[in-house]
């Protein structure tokens, strides 16, 4: 069972170093970055974007910080008015390898150590403040003080606020990577597409662009397809998944649907490799040749009907 909590996510940086594109919908592996990130926050009970709103693959609250552009802990205290979980998970929007997984580590990780904050370190062993599970009661508190400066929040450097934090550090060099650069985005794109990540990232874009949250076993789904292309035949693969897909929408579209559905095509589908390949039923023989009923030669010869034949 996820710990409750809900999620803050970044989105609203000037992205100088991209040249000042829009960093949050620049797309990876076919989804845009932000999309990205709010996929892999999915379980919170609410999840606040600080930035302009924009059209994305999962309805979330919008806020911005006053004035717009005063920096990330103007931001996060913008986006904390929204909260009301005792844990928050603060994300910047620009992390292509962030999964659900990583986020559950690090809520685990915050109530294991019993600190205030648990945060992700990259690969050079730094802190990474926005890839992190935080006590909303810590964060509140923090910003309260650094509030009280002439200059309130805007400007202030993130270090600021975690320096006053008791921090659990997770490390994980791979979901703690962000995209500054164009470099950085073609890094992402191109370990997308390798061979070991590619199916998942392109089912999850897919689900992304059809608005499907379902969660199914992609395995059986294989499965089922070689099966049919092995024993039927290799055009009966996709036109079966489509049929079992149809089949399950039908009866609920839920996960249980779907396995059911699969379960149903795949025994057909071997009962008809079974038969394609000679396979008998249980209980029953084949009669000899020449008994009753049955001819002599196989039912596909053709007699030899030349005039010296025999």
């Amino acid at each position: 069972m996820p710990l409750v909590h809900d999620a803050v996510v970044l989105a609203g940086g000037g992205a100088r170093r991209l040249g000042g594109a829009d960093k949050p919908g620049v797309r990876v592996g076919g989804r845009a970055l932000l999309d990205r990130v709010l996929g892999a926050c999915g379980d919170a009970e609410t999840t606040v974007v600080v930035a302009d709103p924009r059209p994305t693959a999962r309805p979330v609250r919008w806020t911005r910080e006053d004035p717009p552009g005063a920096g990330p802990v103007a931001a996060l205290g913008a986006g904390l008015r929204h909260i009301t979980a005792a844990r928050v998970v603060v994300l910047s929007a620009d992390l292509p390898f962030l999964a659900t997984d990583t986020v559950r580590r690090l809520l685990m990780a915050l109530d294991a150590e019993g600190t205030e904050g648990a945060l992700l370190t990259d690969a050079h062993g730094r802190d990474q403040p926005l890839v992190a599970a935080y006590r909303t009661s810590a964060l509140r508190r923090e910003l309260s003080v650094l509030g009280e400066g002439d200059g309130g929040l805007g400007g202030l450097p993130l270090r600021r606020l975690t320096a006053g934090l008791d921090l659990t550090r997770v490390p994980d060099p791979v979901a703690s990577f962000d995209c500054d650069t164009w470099d950085d985005i073609a890094a992402a794109r191109a370990r997308i597409r390798e061979h070991g990540h590619v199916l998942d990232e392109w089912i999850s874009a897919v689900k992304d662009e059809l608005g499907i949250e379902l969660d199914v076993d992609t395995g059986a789904l294989l499965d089922l397809a070689r099966d049919a292309a092995h024993g039927v035949a290799r055009p009966a693969a996709p036109l079966t998944t489509f049929l079992v897909g149809y089949a399950a929408g039908r009866a609920g579209g839920s996960p249980e649907a779907v396995a059911e559905a699969t379960r149903k095509a795949t025994a057909l589908a071997l009962r008809w490799a079974d038969e394609t390949n000679g396979v008998q039923e249980p209980g029953r023989t084949t009669p000899a040749a020449g008994s009753a009923g049955q001819p002599d030669v196989a039912p596909d010869a053709t007699p030899d009907t030349r005039p010296d034949a025999g």
